[in-house]
């Protein structure tokens, strides 16, 4: 069925109009002042058309760092792509990228294809992947180039979680070269796995387990270190890379530095760091557990910075590391000892509503900069846009109609994740997702999801960070 959206506030990245949206096959086909019913084929015969008066529309948002399959610390993460879709969608999301993160002893092509296997059929959001490398031997160098010619376009890699996941820096260095002879961009944890290692230990051995440890463990200087590092390596190589969950201004400025230096260097920050400080970690009687996450929050003075790297486009997009484990039974595996607790804070429903709320509604970046930081970047960087990431003529009609007068609370209640707790219980929002479409079909309306399971797509991306 076509779909024609009346009268709403369009904005993208750069532009901002009141205009009539018209989508067929897919497809953004009309972008106008005002399109007739009448002056649709058949004089508009099996059209939706949808009133968005007074409301503003909004590409289809793109959360560029999900974990949605995750064997992680001996246990699995909660969600599938049933339940991720649903969230993702309710909340305003329209494509996520995930991260393929195999163990060091997998080989990538048959992490690839398993974790693939798991969205195929499942999701109602369409997809990518970053394929993370753990191991850079002769068979995984060929197995990762197979992976680029199967449309992925993008690495991950990890300089934190030692003995697990993390490359020394010789098979760093020869990664990032093949990844620019590629046109693959390089996202990267970045922290110090041997400082973080030997932190951890020596808090062990001094009975300093709980919770509130983890972020004493992995301070703000570690992970400038490891942004550092990567620039360092980028530079060097020529790679381009893009810092992942960049929590803290010591590792934005060094990301800023090094593009000075003529680096190639986007960072992301997500929203748990920009709306969440050390202090939920240090929550008693074991409530901490549910924040704890790598990079760890912070000081709430970091927050001030981020919005304000937001706002001055230092930092380029805004994700989630949305990895789902349940306060009861997964985060609790940690109790005694801090370094075994599952990381992550939920995080894929409420994204959205959280920047709206806390950015736009509090002044801090304009509609422009939301759109451009959870939407339009993404696309950019990863190779999707103009398909995804605008409101364009030729563009997929992954629409977001937003009520900017809507009010609520969030609440692992009303989650579609099927995590047992919520990390913003109770908190008020502003504003919210009215109706929300992947490729011109309508898959959620007013916080219900009403589409279809396995609508969702894989997106094959050319290589373009040459």
């Amino acid at each position: 069925m076509a779909l024609l959206i009346k009268g709403g506030r369009v904005i993208t990245a750069s532009d901002d109009r009141v205009a009539d949206v018209y989508c067929e096959g897919e497809t953004i086909t009309r972008v106008e002042p005002s399109i007739e019913v009448r002056s649709l084929p058949e004089d508009g015969a099996g059209v939706e058309v949808i009133d968005a008066t007074g409301k503003f529309v909004f590409p289809g948002f793109i959360d560029p760092h999900v974990h949605i399959h995750l064997p992680f610390m001996g246990t699995h993460a909660k969600d599938d792509y049933e339940s991720a879709s649903r969230a993702a969608l309710v909340g305003g999301t329209t494509t996520l990228i995930e991260m393929v993160c195999p163990g060091p002893k997998d080989e990538p092509s048959a992490a690839f294809d398993e974790w693939r296997s798991k969205a195929e059929g499942r999701a109602a959001v369409d997809y990518s992947f970053h394929m993370a490398a753990v191991r850079f031997d002769e068979p995984a160098r060929r197995q990762l180039r197979e992976i680029v010619r199967a449309g992925v376009a993008s690495f991950k890699v990890f300089l934190a979680y030692k003995g697990a996941l993390n490359l020394n820096d010789a098979d760093l260095f020869d990664l990032m070269a093949m990844a620019k002879e590629l046109g693959v961009i390089v996202t990267a944890h970045c922290e110090n796995a041997d400082a973080v290692a030997a932190m951890q230990d020596r808090l062990i051995a001094a009975g300093k387990t709980g919770p509130e440890w983890h972020e004493p463990s992995r301070p703000t200087i570690v992970e400038a270190e490891g942004v550092r590092r990567i620039t360092t390596f980028a530079q060097l190589t020529g790679a381009h890379v893009y810092t992942v969950h960049t929590s803290c201004e010591e590792a934005v400025r060094q990301a800023v530095e090094a593009r000075l230096r003529g680096v190639s260097v986007w960072v992301e920050a997500v929203v748990p760091h920009l709306t969440l400080d050390r202090s939920f970690a240090e929550r008693p009687d074991f409530e901490g557990a549910k924040y704890v996450m790598s990079p760890p929050l912070r000081e709430k003075r970091h927050q001030d910075f981020l919005w304000n790297a937001v706002r001055g486009r230092d930092i380029a997009a805004i994700g989630t590391d949305h990895a789902p484990f349940d306060f009861r039974g997964q985060k609790e595996m940690g109790r005694g000892d801090f370094t075994k607790i599952p990381n992550g804070v939920p995080s894929l429903q409420e994204r959205i509503a959280l920047v709206y709320t806390h950015g736009v509604a509090a002044g801090r970046i304009d509609l422009h900069t939301f759109v451009d930081a959870c939407s339009t970047q993404a696309a950019r960087i990863f190779g999707m846009y103009p398909k995804k990431g605008t409101i364009a003529v030729g563009g997929d009609a992954d629409l977001v109609v937003w009520d900017p007068s809507w009010r609520g609370v969030l609440s692992q209640r009303t989650s579609l994740s099927r995590v047992d707790y919520c990390a913003f219980e109770g908190w008020p929002v502003q504003g919210r997702a009215t109706v929300v479409t992947v490729r011109g079909e309508v898959q959620a309306r007013n916080g219900e999801f009403i589409g279809t399971i396995g609508r969702g797509r894989f997106i094959a991306r050319e290589p373009t960070h040459f």
